[in-house]
């Protein structure tokens, strides 16, 4: 099973779980399903997949990410561990360290 995350055309993500990521995104790109968030959002871009043995470790790992911010799932989309550790001990997003 996989977890996948999309990044549709209005900079939001959409992350969900399939057997089959790449037919799913195509899916997605198809707009087979009406009643489906990425529906009125595309031109979608799939940027992030993760394999799982067990469905429902897929299914717990998807549960989780969508509780995240944005910056978080960009963060591990980027693999940026340092930001993804950060985020994970706070809240807040990181203080600006422009002047003004």
């Amino acid at each position: 099973m996989f977890i996948y995350i999309i990044l549709c055309s209005n900079e939001t993500f959409y992350t969900g779980v399939t057997n089959d990521a790449e037919r799913r995104f195509s899916e997605h790109e198809a707009g087979i399903e009406e009643d489906c968030y990425t529906f009125s959002r595309r031109p979608l871009r799939l940027l992030y997949t993760e394999f799982y043995d067990s469905p429902n470790d897929a299914i717990r790992r998807e549960k989780q990410i969508k509780g995240w911010s944005h910056q978080k799932k960009q963060a591990l989309i980027d693999r940026d561990l340092e930001e993804l550790s950060w985020l994970s001990k706070s809240r807040n997003s990181r203080p600006s360290t422009s002047s003004g």
